[in-house]
């Protein structure tokens, strides 16, 4: 048995993946605003800095995994104090428990909205720690309305992929021997997206940013069954990886070379 850490374990997700790994017999501890193990607001640093004293103290300072999961899709500034800094900061706090694990693992969860339009300057302040100016260009960018605000999301999930990749193979985590990963579902049916689907128009929408050839919209536990591979005992070389979980969106949009420079 494991005990694994999941934020975002109330809904989504995060549900399908704590419900998951339950099932397979692991030790879960839950992190989300209500409703779970430790109760805890990851969009700030008074409520990170709680989340991490309350999932040490449930997990008995014993921790395998990290499971990354919480986040927000909203055209607003708040949404980078979450989907980046809630979860690069609540990693960080928890890395020296899980560096004293036998197999420590984590994973995050990005989005196809990484390939999307988004904010350099923003993504930019995100990956050097700026919280403070990663909201103000957040703020700007929800003040010019909801299209452009959506780049605060877009942004967020192209930088938590970037910062995957530029800490995956550092000292803290490769010299402690941990994979460290993302994945990044397409169109997933979930409580955030039923409405939208629930109509020609929205799933339209969906179906025109991100097309899925391959099976269509996926359950949450597709999710989970990558999430829970990325961070089991057996994946001991993948890392720094950004995973589409996608029905082939990011083939269709990107097409078949993404090497040339």
């Amino acid at each position: 048995m494991r005990t694994y850490v999941v934020t975002g374990s109330a809904s989504g997700i995060g549900a399908a993946t704590a419900e998951l790994l339950r099932e397979r017999g692991h030790k879960v501890i839950g992190v989300d605003l209500r409703n779970t193990e430790v109760n805890a607001d990851l969009s700030t640093a008074a409520g990170r800095e709680t989340a991490v004293a309350d999932t040490l103290a449930a997990g008995g300072g014993r921790i395998d995994a990290i499971i990354a999961a919480a986040g927000v899709s909203a055209p607003k500034a708040f949404t980078v104090s979450v989907n980046f800094f809630g979860v690069t900061s609540f990693l960080e706090g928890l890395l020296p428990a899980l560096a004293a694990s036998a197999a420590p693992r984590v994973a995050v969860v990005s989005s196809m909205a990484s390939l999307q339009a988004n904010s350099e300057t923003l993504v930019e302040a995100m990956l050097a720690g700026d919280e403070a100016e990663a909201l103000r260009l957040g703020a700007e960018l929800e003040s010019r309305g909801e299209l452009e605000g959506y780049m605060n999301y877009s942004s967020s999930k192209r930088a938590i992929s970037r910062w995957v990749r530029r800490e995956c193979i550092t000292a803290p985590w490769a010299g402690a021997g941990i994979p460290l990963n993302a994945v990044a579902p397409g169109t997933v049916i979930t409580n955030m997206t039923r409405e939208l689907l629930a109509t020609e128009a929205g799933r339209k929408l969906a179906d025109d940013n991100v097309p899925m050839p391959l099976n269509y919209h996926s359950e949450a536990v597709v999710i989970a069954r990558q999430l829970a591979w990325l961070t089991s005992e057996e994946n001991t070389h993948v890392t720094g990886q950004t995973i589409y979980i996608d029905g082939g969106a990011d083939a269709t949009l990107r097409g078949d070379d993404i090497w040339s420079s």
